[in-house]
């Protein structure tokens, strides 16, 4: 599936500019981590990109629909990870693929939620700051952080390198996720 395919399929289901960013955002980490291991960029960057499609569109079928689209088009690698981007949901982890969306997934949006509340966006947020933040339970209280630290096991990463790594890429594209200073 081309990234041009999976921008289509992804906005016929979604409309609403914030999932759009967090989905944006989950294609960049994703490729950005595929580069970094040696994997296929694109597919990476596609599982990133429709990993919540049909959330807004059919949030009681989430991610049933966007799976069976993607198994029907012969994307079986993608649908099976975007299958098991939630724990709760007893899919296993079979893949790197897999394993990469559960790490990234929930805590780059948390990491967003971080720069929200700072006046210069991402351009000065630290890991450490993240991980006080992830202690305050009322912030960004929506946040699985059980996900989090089971996406952090599953993918066999340090904290701190893992969110330097997505703060990194969020940085490079801070305009377009309009997550910089007066964003």
């Amino acid at each position: 599936m081309t990234r041009e395919d999976a921008q289509n399929l992804l906005t016929h289901y979604t409309k609403g500019d914030s999932l759009l960013r967090h989905a944006r955002s989950i294609e960049l980490v994703m490729e950005a981590y595929a580069n970094k291991l040696g994997e296929d960029p694109e597919e990476w960057a596609v599982t990133g990109m429709l990993h919540d499609a049909d959330y807004e569109a059919h949030p009681d079928q989430h991610p049933n629909i966007i799976v069976g689209v993607l198994r029907e088009k012969g994307e079986e690698k993608i649908a099976h990870a975007i299958s098991a981007h939630y724990t709760k949901w007893g899919v296993s982890y079979d893949t790197l693929l897999d394993k990469a969306l559960i790490a990234c997934d929930e805590l780059t949006g948390f990491i967003i939620a971080c720069c929200h509340v700072r006046p210069e966006g991402v351009e000065t947020l630290t890991a450490k700051s993240v991980k006080k933040k992830l202690k305050q339970a009322s912030f960004a209280a929506k946040v699985d952080r059980e996900e989090v630290y089971k996406g952090i096991e599953l993918f066999e990463v340090d904290l701190d390198e893992h969110i330097n790594f997505i703060i990194s890429v969020l940085k490079e594209n801070k305009d377009e996720l309009q997550i910089g200073p007066g964003s």
